[in-house]
């Protein structure tokens, strides 16, 4: 298969690689040996995001980054509803199909529930996780759900992302902490995977689904104690621009381990 864009060979330079997923595929990338690391993204972001950890630890570790049907390289199948829910069906799917066992899962924005779904069901199969500025559970953050109504509701929030591809051509770039990273490489690595007003769908019904998806989120809530005995290393970036404040790690920390929160590691976005 072809790349559906280009991308600079020196940001990206990491080998295609193609999973059929009903009648369309999930590109990922598989890079390095040794212990098994599985890297979750957010919206609208793809495996790209991940593209400076695994050129930075590929001699130690195997990475593997995919991208969700519908973002990035990845091409839906038919009646694709580009939920969360169905992501993380994907994602299950794909672990299954590629046979990993005993891996470390990464994940951060909308790619903790997507991810912790996975995780509450089968803990026997992690060894680690590694959870960057995200939740699992039902929002009750007024930022979150005022941002839900602007961004996915009805019709501003779809005209914004439709016709404006306004989370990966403003958001993503307005979001970054150290701006002199901002690019016009960068900048086009987030907006060429959306080209037309119905591919740019996905990155509307994400934030949408932080209000939609309330009964999903809560029950993987109610079984994340289940991870309370899983190694965990948190990273959590202050300078957070989609409203992710310590307290919401605090939650996780306080319902997966039941005792007290210990000091968060807190670290600038970037």
């Amino acid at each position: 298969m072809k790349r559906q864009f280009e991308v600079d060979s020196m940001e990206y330079p990491f080998k295609d690689h193609w999973l059929p997923y009903r009648d369309g595929h999930i590109h990922y990338i598989d890079e390095g040996q040794g212990p098994t690391v599985l890297l979750l993204h957010g919206n609208p972001t793809w495996s790209y995001l991940y593209r400076n950890v695994i050129k930075e630890l590929q001699n130690e570790y195997r990475l593997i980054a995919l991208d969700y049907p519908g973002m990035g390289m990845s091409k839906a199948p038919s009646q694709y509803g580009f939920t969360p829910q169905e992501h993380s069906d994907a994602v299950m799917e794909f672990i299954r199909r590629m046979d990993l066992k005993n891996f470390v899962l990464v994940v951060q924005d909308w790619g903790g529930p997507i991810g912790l779904n996975y995780a509450v069901r089968h803990r026997e199969n992690l060894r680690g996780i590694v959870v960057m500025n995200t939740w699992a559970w039902p929002a009750t953050l007024p930022a979150m759900k005022i941002f839900s109504m602007a961004m996915g509701g009805w019709p501003l929030g779809y005209w914004l992302q439709t016709r404006r591809n306004f989370f990966a051509k403003n958001i993503v770039p307005h979001g970054i902490f150290q701006t002199e990273k901002v690019t016009e490489k960068l900048r086009k690595a987030y907006t060429d995977p959306f080209p037309t007003p119905i591919s740019r769908k996905p990155t509307w019904i994400f934030p949408r689904q932080i209000r939609k998806a309330r009964k999903w989120l809560a029950e993987i809530e109610s079984k994340l104690p289940v991870l309370s005995d899983l190694p965990a290393h948190i990273l959590w970036g202050t300078k957070d621009s989609a409203g992710f404040p310590p307290s919401e790690m605090e939650r996780l920390l306080m319902v997966t381990m039941h005792n007290p929160v210990p000091k968060i590691r807190q670290k600038r976005k970037h």
